[in-house]
């Protein structure tokens, strides 16, 4: 028992709780859980559960463009603001409320080059090069809406479902609905390009009301995306498993004093993961055994392009292995907000992006995974067509692009579309429970159907709105 003390005194307790529930830091708890019948009760991610019918979508990857992308300045061409440039938006058109109130603000001008691309003839600008040859693949969703105004609540909206947090993102819920195809990998993965927190934070990928068990694995960004996952240098298996059987016992005495702590009994089952990882997350995160052409194929050979596509060839890699939802967050900390020098921030972050985004397309159809990988490209919310500060634009929720490829969807087409001002969506308006009702039909999920009760009440992901655009698949 001493030398058991001293093995816990050279790394403590808080941080095998933090470290290693968190970073997987651990061997195996073997068959600590099997009599644990609280735990038991809860719904198992490990478990793969039927989707309600037939899914065109298998798995899910979310690229996540934070900060707000200018629709109009890639993906939904607007003559008319170049013709009414230096001007005061028109009568004729409803006034929306804008997040700095600057709605008599000039109209600022495109100086985007635009060009029809594919056989399908969509129009994508000259910041986007590279997802402009991937465009036969990829639904336009341009009567995207929201009601987050502002950062955190457009965020925690395009997440969740809803402008302020305590909901089960819409990766909880999958997890919650679907289970992993891999109980040796999380069923929920998140990642960013940078080691800067997007905003919300761990909201963004929370479980909510949820079992805590649901909720997203944040990965960290660069070369070693699992920490803590090999002992340490001088620290046996057999050591480590008399530490953590320890930790078990500290846990249980604990949990049985707070039954309802999920967040506890989910830190417990990360200490399960953790083990059956042992075998499996280093080859899963391990890119050395990809090829250079492959590593090149999504920007490694680019100091601007590699971080974002580390990510993407990432997820390429885990949902190849049975992850089921892979979120990926590029600028975090709001980095495609541009009230200001529009020109210079959006030029950064598509020359970091785009590359990446097409190479895991063109990665995914090489491998015959994009006909049931669903990708989704979006930020949680677009600009206005009003200038702000002379060069920049704000947020804009009422009309906003967003794309889907793979998965069944129907790639090469344009759904719906933003007044002449690219201010309002004006048809097949899509509200996020639309869009998240959407993703959940293309996983064979009814997004009223998928049922969690809460305190008595059935919660839905979709907060019981939101309709699937089913014609996604056929145009």
């Amino acid at each position: 028992m001493n030398g058991l003390n001293h093995d816990l005194n050279e790394a403590s307790r808080r941080e095998f709780l933090v470290q290693g529930g968190a970073g997987f830091g651990a061997l195996a708890l073997t068959g600590m859980l099997a009599q644990d019948t609280s735990y038991a009760a809860l719904q198992d991610p490990k478990v793969q559960r039927k989707p309600h019918f037939a899914p065109t979508a298998k798995r899910v990857i979310f690229l996540f463009m934070e900060g707000g992308p200018s629709h109009m300045d890639l993906f939904d061409p607007k003559p008319l603001i170049n013709q009414l440039a230096g001007q005061r938006m028109p009568a004729s058109f409803k006034r929306p409320i804008t997040a700095m109130g600057e709605t008599e603000s000039p109209i600022l001008a495109s100086q985007r080059q635009w060009k029809q691309h594919g056989q399908s003839g969509l129009w994508v600008s000259d910041w986007l090069p590279h997802t402009a040859k991937c465009v036969d693949d990829i639904a336009v969703i341009r009567s995207c809406w929201t009601n987050g105004i502002n950062h955190s609540g457009g965020v925690c909206q395009m997440n969740s479902g809803q402008p302020l947090g305590g909901r089960p993102s819409l990766g909880a819920w999958v997890n919650y609905g679907l289970g992993t195809e891999n109980t040796n990998l999380p069923g929920f993965v998140v990642m960013t390009d940078t080691k800067a927190a997007p905003t919300n934070g761990p909201r963004n990928w929370s479980a909510g009301f949820m079992p805590a068990v649901h909720q997203g694995e944040l990965l960290n960004p660069g070369s070693e995306p699992i920490r803590h996952l090999n002992l340490p240098k001088g620290v046996s298996p057999q050591i480590r498993q008399r530490q953590l059987e320890l930790l078990h016992r500290l846990n249980q005495q604990h949990l049985e004093k707070r039954k309802s702590n999920s967040e506890l009994e989910a830190r417990i089952r990360s200490y399960e993961l953790a083990y059956l990882m042992q075998a499996t997350a280093p080859e899963a995160v391990d890119l050395s055994q990809e090829t250079e052409a492959t590593k090149n194929l999504y920007g490694f050979d680019n100091k601007d392009t590699e971080p974002f596509g580390r990510c993407c060839l990432l997820a390429r890699r885990l949902i190849e292995r049975g992850t089921r939802f892979v979120q990926i967050y590029h600028g975090t900390g709001s980095k495609w907000d541009s009230h200001s020098k529009m020109e210079t921030n959006h030029g950064r972050q598509c020359r970091q992006s785009d590359l990446p985004t097409a190479g895991l397309l063109k990665d995914l159809k090489s491998r015959g995974l994009l006909d049931d990988t669903l990708v989704i490209w979006g930020g949680e919310f677009g600009r206005t067509p009003m200038s702000e500060k002379g060069d920049g634009r704000d947020h804009n929720p009422t009309g906003f692009t967003m794309w889907m490829a793979g998965g069944g969807v129907k790639g090469g087409q344009v759904v719906g579309a933003t007044d002449e001002l690219g201010l309002w969506a004006i048809k097949d308006r899509l509200h996020v429970h639309d869009l998240h009702a959407t993703i959940l039909h293309l996983l064979g999920i009814h997004n009223l159907e998928l049922i969690y009760r809460y305190k008595g009440r059935p919660e839905t992901p979709t907060i019981n709105e939101g309709e699937a655009y089913k014609k996604i698949t056929t145009g």
